[in-house]
């Protein structure tokens, strides 16, 4: 190629070519009949002038063994090009779908009428049925089973001749007219005798469009020719059939000879009046039936098995909510199962003890109650209530109601009674009264013992019952808020009715269900109400304890009323929930009451034995440790039983007891408790008494062995049961056995020996910590490595077919990963200067109407200046004037 300028080495090269030849003048050129390959070829030319005149536009890979004759793949590559072609692939697909992205497209309705709002829907549906109809009879001229005549040319193809002109048509090519064509002499005159043979063995002539329509529109009229011969056979039929319906009618209607004679002789009436009574019968009946209610279609009644697998599915889902909210978590899946309260009794449940409003015979009168079906059970069934009305812990906050002034305004006076109403004896209904079927819904405790003031307690429940049916909350709008009110007065009248001296504890049982339906509806408003009873009990524990623990007149143990309420608070709400609205304020209150109170007599002992076999209920299932419990059961069996300690710095263990004293005033006395035999203790006779009897110690202690006893079976699991039971090991083993009666010795034994038997299995499970094993260090070695095969080809070859195949495979991902990613980084390249150039053409577009502005406006200064300037000179002319 010529040296110079890029331009002189272009005209030179194309000059060489031939490319850039001027046309000769004067003369026309002829026209080539290769004119397009002329251009391939000049084309062609072209390109390899540029590359030529370009020569980086040319990428080579260099080879490391060039070997002759070989054709490779991808050894000269043109990026300029390749980045072209990426770049137009670009603008056709990705830009496209990058101007679109934000466009929103929408349906056009064009039917009649549609966005008319003049039209009535009546009138747009009678203008589209008009139009569809008008539509569909543009095609009935090209119908062939229509009952008009075929036409053609507006004359009827019935009145045409189907021989007229017949093989008498001429042929195009000929001059002649008036001839008869060859075909037509050959076939019709001398010569077409042998022609049927002759065809015989030539192909089937295909036929032409006439002849096709021709036979098109004969079987089209033999087919309606058909119809209407079928029409007129039934038209015929049917009229002889009306013509003969009356005989038949006659002959249906006529009486048996035989049977009418039977008849008349017996005195009957006749068989035609009979058989018309009979119809009439029927048409009365058919009518009937008209207007009976149409039977409606039911569910499919469901299988064996899947109504146990929506069991299953039901009892697993219960169980995940019961652990969520036991570990703190949220219940995200809780739903409402819809059911109205009050429809079905309460099935048992994970929470449920079996002691509780089931049961109208439950022991609710005994310490020990639920102590053989309360703890440790793990095959009791989740409670109804679990997750499915339980008010969580953001509900704690709208529900706490305690007046802190009135607290601090009366800290120092009497305890607040938790119902307003005091107790009374009732006389005993020797009659029972007919209770009336209506009752207000009452909104106070004093308007509900009005109601039920000459009831008897087997009638009070039926009372509740009508007023939750008559006031239900899908009758009135108001209904849901007296319901809501209402659950207060149950909880006061519960509290009423355990009240000393006579607790009616069946009347509680039968209640308590009432209660459940009404939480179950209500669970907030039902919150507050026991939530402002527990703040009650905290503030009458607070004075308590500030006028003295230990003074005998302070009221800090809870009595009767305040133990049945949480017993059945723990009846209605979940137990195993770790935060808790209404369960978590109870438990801590049932911790101070064990923590902070002191023992002054049987009756403390007997209350707090309560509170710790609620607090074995409560955890059965969470298992959690409250050490409270514990801690007072303990200090129980140092009250009462005969033992070796003689101060409380000789004790195993670190068991705070403030209590403790080593003249054991409330201790048994040996001689006279060998006689004894060990019962459940009566809680109602022993806090309405104020005797302390050799059997209610007795009783006392039994029942202590028994939560010592569960508490271990229940707290097995921990990881410091080792360090919590080993104490009480030694607690009991230094007590003196023989002066315990018969019973105790038992109990005794039977406790040391299980709990002894679980530290075992706990000591055997225990393994002391170790240090994580780490995978040892190899020393390094720096020896080098040989291989065995000095190809690179031989060294990728595997002999495993299978590693050998994965290893392809990870190859593969790995390049096509680097394609995706390098061709992601292209088009957000592309997509980054499409974005610029858009921002280029904006700041352009802007620029030039700034300029366009700030020009009018110069201009305008520029004239306003020149106005000034004549107004100036025009002042100084008149000046010199």
């Amino acid at each position: 190629m010529a040296k110079g300028s890029q331009l002189s080495q272009l005209k030179s090269a194309l000059s060489q070519a031939g490319i850039s030849k001027a046309p000769q003048n004067g003369k026309k050129r002829k026209r080539s009949q290769n004119e397009e390959k002329d251009q391939i070829k000049r084309a062609a030319r072209l390109q390899e002038i540029h590359q030529k005149l370009n020569p980086f536009d040319v990428k080579v890979t260099k080879l490391k063994h060039d070997v002759g004759g070989r054709k490779l793949k991808g050894v000269t590559g043109r990026p300029a090009q390749s980045k072209q072609a990426g770049i137009e692939s670009r603008k056709k697909t990705l830009l496209k779908e990058f101007q679109e992205k934000d466009r929103a497209g929408g349906i056009v309705d064009r039917r009649f009428g549609e966005n008319d709002p003049t039209l009535t829907p009546e009138e747009r549906m009678l203008e589209r049925f008009t139009r569809e109809k008008q539509r569909v009879s543009k095609g009935i001229e090209f119908n062939l089973e229509d009952e008009g005549d075929l036409t053609h040319y507006g004359q009827s193809l019935s009145k045409l001749d189907d021989f007229d002109n017949v093989g008498l048509g001429l042929d195009d090519d000929d001059e002649v007219k008036g001839q008869i064509d060859g075909e037509t002499v050959k076939r019709s005159h001398f010569g077409g005798f042998d022609d049927e043979d002759e065809d015989e063995d030539e192909p089937e002539r295909k036929k032409s469009k006439a002849e096709v329509m021709a036979e098109v529109m004969a079987k089209s009229k033999e087919h309606k020719l058909q119809r209407q011969m079928d029409r007129e056979q039934d038209d015929n039929i049917r009229h002889q059939l009306d013509q003969e319906l009356d005989s038949i009618r006659a002959l249906l209607s006529k009486p048996d000879p035989l049977s009418a004679s039977l008849e008349q002789s017996r005195g009957l009436e006749p068989f035609a009046k009979v058989a018309q009574d009979h119809d009439q019968e029927y048409d009365q009946y058919v009518k009937e039936l008209v207007f009976d209610q149409r039977a409606k279609p039911k569910d499919r009644t469901k299988t064996e098995e899947e109504l146990a697998l929506e069991e299953k599915n039901a009892l697993e889902k219960a169980e995940r909510r019961r652990l969520r909210r036991q570990n703190g978590e949220d219940d995200v899946d809780s739903e409402d199962d819809g059911e109205r309260p009050g429809k079905r009794k309460r099935t048992a449940g994970g929470d449920d003890l079996e002691d509780d409003f089931q049961d109208e015979d439950g022991d609710w009168n005994g310490l020990g109650a639920g102590l053989e079906a309360g703890s440790g059970d793990e095959d009791a069934s989740e409670t109804s209530v679990e997750g499915e009305d339980g008010v969580q812990d953001e509900d704690q906050e709208s529900v706490h109601t305690s007046d802190e002034s009135d607290e601090s305004r009366n800290s120092d006076g009497e305890a607040d009674d938790l119902v307003p109403s005091k107790p009374s004896k009732r006389p005993r209904l020797d009659t029972p009264k007919e209770l009336p079927f209506t009752f207000p819904c009452p909104s106070s405790h004093d308007e509900f013992m009005g109601l039920v003031e000459d009831v008897s307690d087997d009638s009070i429940p039926t009372v509740v019952q009508r007023i939750r049916t008559l006031h239900h909350p899908s009758l009135a709008i108001d209904n849901k808020f007296k319901l809501q009110a209402f659950s207060g007065v149950l909880v006061d009248y519960i509290l009423h009715i355990t009240s000393p001296p006579e607790p009616r504890l069946s009347l509680l049982s039968a209640l308590i269900p009432h209660l459940y339906a009404l939480t179950k509806s209500y669970p907030v408003q039902s919150a507050e109400h026991f939530v402002e009873k527990l703040a009650l009990m905290h503030k009458n524990l607070r004075r308590g304890l500030a006028q003295g623990p230990v003074d005998p007149s302070a009221k800090t143990w809870p009595g009767l009323p305040e133990l049945y309420l949480l017993r059945t608070i723990g009846a209605i709400w979940p137990t195993s929930d770790m935060n808790h609205a209404v369960i978590s304020p109870a438990r801590l209150l049932m911790g101070s009451y064990l923590g902070l109170c002191r023992v002054r007599s049987l009756k403390d002992i007997a209350s707090g034995l309560f509170l710790c076999t609620l607090f074995l209920q409560y955890e059965a299932l969470s298992k959690r440790f409250v050490p409270e419990a514990l801690n007072f059961v303990v200090a129980t069996v140092l009250h009462l039983a005969p033992h070796d300690f003689g101060s409380a710095t000789s004790l195993p263990g670190s068991f705070p007891l403030p209590d403790f004293d080593p003249a054991k005033p409330l201790a048994l006395d040996p001689k006279e408790s060998k006689k004894m035999s060990v019962n459940s203790p009566n809680l109602v006779g022993i806090l309405n008494t104020e005797e302390a009897s050799i059997q209610v110690k007795v009783d006392l202690l039994g029942t202590t062995f028994e939560l010592l006893r569960r508490f271990a079976e229940m707290y097995k699991s921990l990881d410091g049961f080792i360090e919590l039971f080993d104490p009480v090991v030694v607690i009991l083993e230094h007590i003196k056995s023989s002066k315990l009666a018969q019973g105790l010795q038992t109990r005794l034994s039977t406790v040391l020996d299980s709990t002894r038997r679980l530290l075992k299995f706990s000591r055997q499970g225990r393994r002391p910590l170790r240090l994580q094993a780490h995978k040892p260090i190899p020393i390094p070695s720096y020896i080098p490595k040989f291989g065995s095969s000095s190809s690179s080809y031989l060294r990728a070859q595997d002999p495993d077919y299978e590693r050998n195949e994965a290893a392809k495979l990870r190859k593969q991902y790995k390049d096509e990963r680097k394609g995706a990613i390098r061709e992601l980084r292209k088009d957000a390249r592309f997509l980054a200067g499409v974005e610029q150039e858009k921002q280029r053409e904006k700041d352009r577009t802007y620029n030039e109407r700034m300029k366009r502005v700030f020009g009018s406006i110069e201009g305008e200064r520029a004239e306003e200046k020149a106005m000034e300037r004549d107004k100036a000179r025009e002042k100084r002319r008149a000046g010199r004037k």
